[in-house]
């Protein structure tokens, strides 16, 4: 890629890139959140088209307009929110939209697609419908499908983002058999251990441009941040000690079913302590979310009680009362949601309109206070460097990391009793996972109960002082003074129940 140029309005998203890509190799490509990571590699894969600027395959231009155009040349992009139809089978969606001959010859796809499977190390059963599939198992069937087309050249952005270790580490095994048959992969991802593990050479952008690259064995972590950043950054993840931890929220055997009747959260019991950070452990839908969302009066439950700890003592029963009358009852309660557009902020409006989301029933005015919800948008500006043209600017034009941001800073500022976190830090850079962790720390030094659900079991086992672990929606156990040692049996504790219901 030459001279790479992609503008969105006054907004400059790549700035004349250079970028070089080698078959046999894997290239981890890095930067800040709205550093240009994505759009420059949706450009190689034909979702936008560059304003300026060249891109060769074996030496030859291309004009790459579109994803089929980008799958005749042999690059296939797996994105961080799959592709995939529900309702059909492996095999269905792997040719879903090819118009080669026997594509509808389901036998002859099994078989073409065991071949793929037996060349890497894929575990994919043709036939099994992705709703009954795992978040793992969706992803393979995405790496099948773009390799089943051709791809000689795979992007994969954010590929370990709702992976168990184990998973993780299956998934490395597969790109490292793919990178050694001569394909080039490139991810993009912030866990600089991944990258120290899994990638040959590091790229890395900064505001849009091309800072350097080097092979990933000629650096450090430290250096590849501060690259990132543009300046030294300190990389550790402080946990002071719990300061006098007493109950705030005692959960008892709660039992909760969704809409459709499956049981998600089976007999679960547990103790939120103030001054205290509770991680949550577990693969991707085993309740994480309807845990949070029946503390915060989100999601009807079938059984069980959610009690609230007033520091006199005094405890408030939370089931069967909304959000509303959980905040009449003077419970300071704060809520990331896992779902940060559809749940968390309001896409179409601007950042002084979500800030005032929370505030705009204070007040016996007929006209909302936009003063104050301004002043705290320029405020989260600036302490979390939300990359942003200004306040005026509608959320849905920020990059995912700057939008977590936003949610984050909005949800702090409150100034909570509980601070309930689903994946605080999910699609952020190193540097601002830094700053939300030193948030969090800084909550829980000034007493508030912080309830952390993560996807990164090093982070989770860093930060918490415990970490309850769920398995298919029950406790499997709950993890005491956790640290790095921990790992492996966590990450067993995560994929089957059997774990001791208290380390």
């Amino acid at each position: 890629m030459r001279d790479i140029t992609k503008r969105f309005g006054p907004v400059l998203a790549n700035d004349r890139v250079w970028l070089d890509i080698y078959k046999g190799e894997i290239l981890a490509l890095l930067g800040e959140n709205g550093s240009g990571k994505t759009t420059l590699m949706n450009m190689l894969s034909g979702i936008y088209f560059p304003d300026e600027g060249q891109i060769f395959i074996n030496g030859k231009e291309v004009l790459i307009r579109s994803p089929k155009d980008a799958f005749s040349y042999g690059i296939g992009m797996i994105h961080q929110h799959f592709k995939l139809v529900d309702v059909l089978t492996a095999a269905e969606n792997i040719v879903l939209g090819l118009k080669e001959p026997g594509r509808l010859d389901m036998n002859k796809v099994a078989a073409k697609v065991k071949q793929i499977c037996d060349a890497y190390g894929f575990d994919v059963d043709p036939n099994q419908k992705i709703y009954n599939m795992s978040v793992s198992q969706k992803q393979t069937v995405e790496i099948v499908k773009v390799l089943y087309r051709g791809a000689d050249i795979l992007i994969l952005d954010e590929p370990t983002a709702v992976l168990t270790p184990q998973e993780t580490e299956k998934l490395f095994k597969v790109l490292r058999n793919m990178r050694n048959d001569g394909k080039a992969i490139v991810i993009i991802t912030h866990k600089m251990h991944e990258v120290e593990d899994l990638s040959d050479r590091v790229a890395i952008l900064r505001h849009g441009q091309f800072v350097g690259d080097m092979l990933t064995k000629e650096t450090n972590a430290q250096e590849m941040t501060n690259m990132m950043v543009g300046r030294p950054v300190t990389l550790n993840i402080d946990r002071p000690a719990p300061v006098d931890p007493k109950p705030r929220i005692v959960v008892e055997h709660l039992t909760v079913k969704d809409m459709e009747g499956t049981l998600k959260l089976d007999d679960v019991s547990f103790t939120a302590n103030s001054g205290e950070i509770l991680g949550i452990a577990g693969i991707s839908g085993c309740g994480q979310k309807e845990l949070l969302e029946a503390i915060a009066g989100l999601q009807p439950t079938l059984s069980g009680s959610i009690r609230y700890v007033e520091d006199d003592g005094r405890e408030e029963e939370l089931i069967g009362k909304d959000p509303t009358a959980i905040a009449d009852l003077g419970v300071g309660l704060s809520f990331v949601p896992e779902d940060r557009l559809g749940m968390g902020l309001v896409g179409s409006m601007d950042l002084t309109d979500n800030m005032m989301l929370r505030s705009f029933r204070k007040g016996h005015s007929w006209f909302t206070n936009r003063k104050d919800p301004r002043h705290l948008a320029e405020k989260v500006i600036e302490e979390l460097e939300v990359n942003t043209p200004g306040v005026s600017t509608p959320v849905r034009r920020l990059s995912g990391g700057n939008v977590q941001k936003v949610l984050v800073g909005r949800e702090i500022a409150a100034a909570p009793t509980v601070l309930l976190t689903a994946y605080a830090v999910r699609g952020l850079d190193i540097n601002a996972s830094y700053t939300i962790y030193d948030l969090i720390n800084k909550q829980k030094k000034a007493g508030v109960a912080v309830v952390f659900v993560g996807e990164d079991l090093d982070v989770l086992l860093e930060l918490c002082d415990r970490i309850l672990v769920l398995c298919g929606g029950k406790v499997s156990g709950v993890v005491e003074k956790p640290d790095a040692s921990r790992k492996p049996e966590v990450g067993m504790m995560m994929t089957r129940l059997g774990g001791k219901s208290n380390e």
